[in-house]
């Protein structure tokens, strides 16, 4: 009997933001959603959101940044009795600093979150699409990914070790029937962090001037549906407006 299907999600915190808007289009369209974060309170929320629309959801509470608990997301998929179609790291910390008053702490905090969960995460997503031979992994990146601006050096050397893992993943894994993406996030969300974080800048980029949420889900569930002839390892995702 073919398993149900299911997609696992973790960096899911606010409801207007990037994991949760996956999370609920991905409910949309069928598959069960393991959603995975720190907070027990934002996942409820959001999985109150999915099942409203009649979607169905389980909540993780998980740090990416530990073994075990990205170990044991996946088990609880498998245990479910759910094949992992989709695996998303939504995982994206950054501090700003530059780089004189950048300890030794906040360098390594910013490595693990944005790299070795990476590692840990993608790790257990191939093994628990392996057995199927198919299923997409997609790593969200960022501009720095691909250069460094001060202040976010140690951002960048983060998320430019995520990049390699996601080249050497892909390179290894899809002659196994493994889809694994690289997602540049080149500009800013349009969604609650930017919102009270910096809320003069994204006033400053005017209409349209940010990502919205629901064309980048739509991006990655397209991705996801590519047939294997023709599959994107890495694209970049920017407003209109956005100078590159």
């Amino acid at each position: 009997m073919e398993k149900k299907c299911s997609a696992v999600i973790i960096g899911v915190g606010p409801e207007q933001g990037l994991g949760a808007t996956l999370a609920k289009f991905f409910a949309a369209k069928g598959l069960h959603i393991y959603i995975a974060g720190r907070s027990e309170d934002k996942l409820q929320r959001v999985a109150e959101k999915i099942r409203q629309k009649g979607g169905s959801v389980s909540t993780v509470i998980a740090d990416a940044t530990l073994e075990r608990d990205v170990a044991n997301l996946f088990r609880m998929a498998l245990d479910d009795g759910y094949s992992v179609d989709i695996a998303v790291y939504n995982v994206d910390s950054n501090i700003p600093a530059p780089l004189l008053d950048m300890d030794a702490k906040a360098f390594y905090t910013l490595w693990k979150q944005n790299c070795l969960g990476a590692f840990f995460f993608g790790k257990e997503a191939v093994k628990a699409m392996k057995k199927q031979q198919k299923g997409t992994l997609i790593f969200t990146g960022a501009t720095a990914s691909l250069r460094a601006k001060p202040p976010f050096t140690a951002f960048a050397s983060a998320k430019a070790g995520l990049r390699a893992l996601a080249q050497g993943m892909a390179r290894e894994f899809s002659p196994q029937g493994i889809h694994v993406v690289h997602a540049i996030i080149d500009g800013v969300i349009d969604g609650e962090r930017a919102k009270d974080q910096f809320p003069d800048y994204v006033k400053s980029k005017g209409q349209d001037g940010l990502l919205k949420l629901d064309a980048i889900a739509e991006t990655y569930w397209a991705i996801h549906k590519q047939h294997s002839s023709a599959w994107t390892h890495e694209l970049d995702l920017r407003p209109f407006k956005e100078p590159f």
